[in-house]
């Protein structure tokens, strides 16, 4: 090799050993170390349906006469709802109530002669036995009477009417629905594997596509006392409340129990890396007025949307590269660029970094 050739490769060498000493502090975004309420979840799809619920039918075959209610409308326990022709009923209700009449008259006059002893004791006794026997055959006429009137059975909301004024009503026709929607009944199925979880109590958060900004809360109130050998599925049932009436029974919702609750050291996903089974985090730390990083491996235990709990391996107080660690090695020098406090994006962070050049400018 000619000397000119060598002072030339050995001129290259130099200059890249020099770049290379001088390469600047690596820009990262950084994350504090911090403990952070966390439960468990369990998610599933659920069902609802009213508090209470009933279709209203006839029981009777009659004229419809009256009708109360329109579509829709709020009613309370005892608000007639449908009347029906009981002309025939009430007539036999006045003669049966004329007889209770004369038969107590007929009780009444035996028993003062019974006490002068001008009557039998038998004869009073078989007056009295007629007069149960009319209160009896007034109490079926009235029993009559009361299936021409629709009663509502609760407080609740009627649905749309199926029935209008001088129709002729036959039993089994459905007149109209009753829904006390003021609290919902949310039924669902999760796999029997986490029948330890499900307890009456615990928390349920729901969310529903109808509403997709919102979410509906509850607990749990029941459990079933079967599995399905089927499905190996365990049915439970949470209450919620609807005094805004959004919730209508027959809507699907997607359900998150909530169990465990505790506070535990959570960090950003994006500061994983991964070799094999094991994870590791860049933990920064400060020698010798320099800012460095080094490889820690954590255990990690339960994962949330942008988020995972460790169990060992970080201390509350310490920063953790979120940005940037994918070019570091242990021991690389960085400058922190941005801190991460509430699962900003990169763009965020970019901008809080430029924010920071800017602030030291001035």
């Amino acid at each position: 090799m000619k000397p000119l050739s060598i002072i030339v490769l050995a001129s290259v060498l130099f200059t890249s050993s020099l770049t290379f000493a001088k390469k600047p502090p690596t820009p990262v975004f950084v994350a504090p170390v911090e403990r952070l309420d966390f439960v468990d979840e369990v998610e599933a799809l659920g069902t609802l349906q009213s508090n209470e619920n009933v279709t209203i039918m006839t029981t009777v075959t009659e004229l419809v006469t009256k009708i109360n209610f329109e579509d829709g409308q709020r009613v309370k326990r005892g608000d007639v709802l449908v009347e029906m022709d009981a002309a025939e009923e009430l007539a036999e209700k006045v003669e049966e109530q004329s007889r209770i009449n004369e038969a107590q008259k007929q009780v009444d006059r035996l028993l003062s002669l019974v006490a002068q002893n001008v009557a039998s004791k038998s004869a009073l006794d078989q007056q009295k036995r007629d007069l149960q026997t009319a209160q009896a055959r007034l109490n079926a006429v009235q029993s009559r009477i009361n299936r021409h009137i629709l009663l509502a059975p609760f407080d609740g909301v009627v649905g749309l009417r199926n029935i209008s004024v001088g129709a002729l009503a036959q039993p089994g026709n459905l007149i109209t629905t009753l829904d006390d929607n003021s609290k919902m009944k949310l039924d669902f199925s999760v796999p029997d594997i986490f029948i330890a979880t499900l307890k009456p109590g615990i928390s349920v958060v729901a969310r529903s596509s109808s509403y997709p900004t919102e979410i509906f809360e509850g607990k749990i109130a029941s459990i079933s006392s079967r599995v399905d050998p089927i499905t190996r599925s365990i049915t439970a049932r949470a209450i919620l409340d609807n005094s805004d009436q959004k919730l209508k029974a027959g809507m699907l919702l997607r359900v998150t129990i909530k169990k465990n609750p505790r506070q535990v050291i959570i960090i950003p996903e994006e500061a994983l890396t991964s070799n094999g089974r094991n994870n590791f985090v860049m933990v920064i730390q400060n020698t010798d007025n320099k800012t460095t990083v080094r490889q820690q491996q954590v255990e990690l235990g339960k994962r949330r949307k942008g988020g995972v709990e460790i169990l060992s391996g970080l201390e509350e107080g310490q920063q953790i590269v979120t940005h940037g660690s994918l070019r570091l090695r242990p021991g690389a020098q960085v400058v922190i660029k941005g801190v991460e406090t509430n699962n900003e994006s990169l763009t965020e962070l970019l901008q809080q970094g430029q924010n920071n050049k800017k602030a030291k400018a001035l």
